[in-house]
């Protein structure tokens, strides 16, 4: 942490000693990764305007939406596109530029390139080129949902988009779904109630839901439930299945021990036969449903015995 004095150093030094705000230009051979607004065009940093307006040329990912925004900003560069079926193409094209001394800005239709959007595999070849690459932060919807979702956990794995298919949207759930770790997904309107089911039926229905849905936008949605309630709560309202949706799921609370419930020997068996392939909630809920036993003992004692086995020696 800095102390207050190396912080006013820092701001007096980036603001000048009349208080101005300095004018950044893009440099010649240099790759800007730009963060731009997810839906408020004031979110716009002031260096990232500065970039936009004297780089050489911007790469965006749809031309069409950048367009408009630029023109709103008094942005006059150039404009070519990059997106997920070009890229390849366009980084070589894009090296060939900073080789001959222009600058460049990346940019996506909103937020921070490369997180879930074209612009990762650009970065690694301008790295692998030998030319800078320079972050200008700013938006990022993961950042803003997990800000303004008061989660419980102290880490959180971003996973993206989850996978399609089935059966590797459930492997995924299952992998990270046992981790002591809150879950950011991004989700389409169009799979957004299944995905809340498919969350519910992986991790359990007691673990806190976060719905962000359009950021910053004018419909900003920031809702907290649980997730057992999170697909009767799109379904009160059609409008609340429209937009761009981040699913925020909270780390599972600490389990304290059930007392006074005995359960039998052979639930042990049963349970370490399940926690083999699915996680504590899953295997308890299955077993609950096959023997009558409850299934909050069923839990936390799948949570000891998970813990155990983290502690045995490797074989």
């Amino acid at each position: 942490m800095e102390s207050g004095t190396e912080s006013e150093e820092k701001v007096a030094e980036a603001f000048g000693a009349a208080g101005e705000v300095p004018v950044f230009h893009a440099m010649p051979g240099s790759l800007y990764v730009v963060a731009t607004p997810l839906g408020n065009a004031r979110d716009l940093t002031f260096r990232a305007l500065d970039i936009l307006r004297t780089a050489d040329v911007i790469a965006a990912e749809d031309t069409r939406v950048s367009a408009p925004l630029l023109r709103r900003l008094g942005v006059a560069t150039r404009l070519t596109s990059l997106h997920a079926h070009n890229e390849a193409r366009r980084s070589a094209t894009v090296i060939e530029a900073l080789r001959a001394g222009k600058s460049v800005a990346l940019v996506t239709d909103a937020g921070t390139p490369a997180i879930s959007d074209p612009g990762a595999r650009l970065v690694r070849a301008v790295h692998e080129a030998g030319f800078a690459v320079v972050p200008i932060p700013g938006p990022s919807a993961v950042a803003t949902a997990v800000s303004a979702a008061g989660l419980a956990a102290e880490r959180f794995a971003f996973l993206g988009f989850l996978p399609q298919q089935a059966k590797a949207r459930r492997a995924l759930l299952d992998a990270m779904g046992a981790l002591p770790l809150a879950l950011v997904i991004y989700e389409a309107p169009h799979r957004v109630r299944a995905s809340v089911d498919d969350l519910a039926a992986a991790l359990g229905g007691d673990r806190t839901l976060v719905v962000g849905r359009e950021l910053t936008k004018a419909f900003e949605t920031i809702a907290r439930m649980p997730l057992r309630e999170a697909g009767a709560w799109l379904d009160a309202d059609a409008n609340r299945l429209r937009g761009e949706f981040v699913l925020v799921v909270d780390a599972a609370a600490a389990v304290a021990p059930v007392e006074g419930v005995a359960l039998p020997p052979e639930a042990d068996a049963w349970l370490r036969a399940l926690l083999a392939e699915l996680p504590p909630a899953r295997a308890a809920r299955a077993i609950a449903a096959a023997s009558g036993w409850p299934r909050d003992a069923l839990y936390a004692r799948a949570m000891a015995l998970r813990g155990d086995a983290a502690d045995d020696p490797p074989t």
